[in-house]
C-alpha cells in the first residue's frame, strides 16, 4: 500500500493532480495502537509491573493477556465509547472500596492519546477497571 502512495505521489509529480482522485485519509499514516500499562497494589505479584501492549493487527508486546486485551480494546472501539476517560466529577457513586490497587495507561488507542489513572476506590471507579478486564488485571478487594 505505501508503494502504491509512493508512486501515486510521483505520477502526481509527474503530471499534476488531474485524474488521480482525491488524496488517501491521513489515518494511514497514523501510528500503531500502542500502551503502556503500569500496575500496582494489585495483590497479584504477577499482576503488578509495567507491561507494553500492541495491537496492531495481532496482539505483542510483554503484556501478560495481550491477545485477550486487544479483543477487548476493539469491542470497545466497536462500542464508540472511550473506557480511558475519568469518572465525571458529578457523578454519584457507592462508597464501596474495591482495595489498594492502581493503574495508570498511556500511550495511543484509536488514533487519540491515553493518559488515564485507574483506582477502585468506589464503584464508579471499580466498575471503570472492570471495564477493561483483562487489559487491567482481574482484581478482587
Amino acid at each position: 500500500m505505501l508503494r502504491s502512495l509512493f508512486l501515486a505521489s510521483l505520477a502526481t509529480a509527474a503530471v499534476g493532480t488531474a485524474g488521480l482522485g482525491p488524496l488517501p485519509p491521513l489515518a494511514l499514516f497514523s501510528s500503531p495502537e500502542a500502551l503502556t500499562v503500569t500496575v500496582e497494589k494489585s495483590g497479584h505479584p504477577t499482576a503488578d509491573g509495567t507491561f507494553d501492549l500492541t495491537c496492531d493487527g495481532r496482539a505483542g508486546g510483554s503484556h501478560p493477556a495481550a491477545r485477550d486485551a486487544c479483543t477487548r480494546l476493539d469491542q470497545l472501539a466497536k462500542e464508540g465509547g472511550d473506557p480511558f476517560l475519568p469518572v465525571p466529577e458529578d457523578q454519584m457513586c457507592t462508597q464501596v472500596y474495591g482495595g489498594p490497587a492502581l493503574a495508570h495507561v498511556s500511550g495511543t488507542w484509536q488514533g487519540r492519546r491515553v493518559d488515564a489513572h485507574f483506582s477502585r476506590a468506589n464503584g464508579c471507579e471499580i466498575s471503570r477497571w472492570e471495564n477493561l478486564e483483562p487489559l487491567l488485571p482481574l482484581v478482587r478487594g
